[in-house]
């Protein structure tokens, strides 16, 4: 009887690490959507990259399978996507960084806002901020990237976000990940 109750335990728990690595259908039609935008295609691919765990310790956002992929049209790169949770007041809300083939930033995107308020981190005007920028660069809330009244955490923490997303891509290139 333990035994059968241990076993259930560890095939939740195996089930709900193995669900933490995979893309709900959902994001997973909003990042095809936004990349086939982005790009003006519909024929493309994404193939995702492994980090190896040594590498992934030295990363500030812990990659997994899902959560960064090359962009692929007719066997060429044609740019990279990731998408990540960042904290809001109470919540998460979910985004995606796609970068042209040169790892420079093309679009930011919320894909899921989970607030009631703040959702205006969401909006193109405000996240056209970040397009153009590249590793080694470090913004700064207020100063580089403007303020929004009532959504102060969120927009903070998309800032952060890119932030430390533009610190990993400085590790990928050094170790010819991307």
């Amino acid at each position: 009887m333990i035994f059968k109750r241990l076993l259930i335990i560890i095939f939740l728990l195996l089930s709900t690490q193995v669900d933490a690595f995979q893309l709900k259908k959902s994001i997973q039609k909003k990042v095809n959507k936004e990349v086939a935008k982005t790009f003006d295609t519909k024929n493309f691919a994404l193939k995702s990259i492994t980090v190896s765990s040594d590498l992934n310790t030295k990363l500030y956002h812990k990659t997994h399978k899902s959560n960064l992929s090359k962009i692929v049209q007719e066997n060429q790169i044609i740019g990279y996507v990731f998408i990540a949770k960042a904290p809001s007041k109470t919540d998460q809300f979910d985004y995606l960084i796609i970068l042209d083939k040169d790892l420079i930033i093309k679009k930011v995107k919320v894909l899921v806002y989970r607030e009631d308020y703040g959702g205006e981190i969401g909006s193109r005007r405000w996240l056209k901020q970040f397009i153009g920028k590249t590793s080694g660069e470090n913004l700064k809330y207020t100063k580089d990237i403007i303020a929004i009244s009532g959504a102060t955490i969120s927009a903070q923490s998309m800032t952060v976000a890119v932030n430390t997303f533009l610190k990993d891509l400085v590790v990928f290139k050094a170790n010819n990940i991307l």
